[in-house]
């Protein structure tokens, strides 16, 4: 059986790219590229690459913490009528019910929500920013938080069906892999927030960051998240094997 077919997805235009979203991936990507070549260049001129190269470094770790707080926040908390998250709490919502469905995205259309942020957020540093360290420290930040979604999805498809490059980041490390972030989407759905190479998973879990942070928002608010109720475990996970998923789902 046709994995599409399964899920519904053959012919979907929700999953497709339209014109509106290649132009925004377009903006943003053309922002970061000039952010990161502001700071090459910077740094060339004035001979200092350390510093840029250090700020980039601490960009990338940071983007993955920041898309772990991104992440936890939209999982437990508001409503898909929450102004501006409102569909982003949605799309989380049925991404914890079909997991799958992430990866029949097309590029621009998982993206473009991410990149239209990235390109008003670097506007400014574009034109009136010319510190390479802090223009690599935003570029490669910028960058990583824009690429978030492409990055989760890759981390739901079987390595058969990856670019080779992304395999090989993925064996590095340097991208979170699906092993990685699956036990997301099992019980008790409270832990691995972070998606973009996951190295903060183990501490944020290991010392119940969140849970702390959830504790402290019931007792002054009494806004319950939705980690404390069983979410409805109802999703397929792909497997190397198209029959396999379907035998599992």
């Amino acid at each position: 059986m046709d994995v599409n077919a399964h899920l519904g997805l053959d012919d979907d235009p929700s999953t497709r790219s339209t014109w509106s979203h290649r132009a925004w991936m377009a903006a943003g990507f053309t922002t970061v590229l000039i952010c990161l070549a502001k700071s090459i260049i910077g740094a060339a001129n004035s001979h200092t690459w350390l510093q840029p190269i250090l700020a980039a470094f601490i960009g990338y770790v940071l983007a993955d913490l920041v898309s772990g707080f991104y992440n936890w926040g939209i999982d437990n908390y508001g409503t898909t009528s929450t102004p501006f998250f409102g569909p982003q709490i949605k799309a989380f919502q049925v991404h914890h019910k079909l997991p799958l469905a992430i990866t029949r995205l097309q590029f621009a259309n998982n993206l473009h929500a991410l990149a239209r942020a990235m390109a008003f957020t670097l506007l400014p540093f574009n034109l009136f920013c010319d510190d390479s360290t802090v223009l690599g420290f935003v570029g490669v930040c910028s960058g990583c938080i824009m690429f978030t979604q492409q990055i989760h999805a890759w981390a739901h498809g079987p390595k058969t069906r990856l670019p080779p490059l992304v395999v090989a980041l993925q064996d590095l490390g340097l991208l979170i892999s699906r092993s990685q972030h699956a036990p997301h989407h099992r019980p008790p759905y409270n832990n691995n927030y972070c998606v973009v190479n996951g190295v903060w998973n183990e501490f944020l879990d290991k010392h119940k960051v969140f849970e702390a942070l959830e504790l402290v928002v019931f007792l002054k608010l009494g806004v319950r998240p939705r980690s404390w109720d069983e979410p409805n475990s109802d999703w397929i996970e792909e497997t190397d094997n198209p029959s396999q998923m379907i035998a599992n789902s």
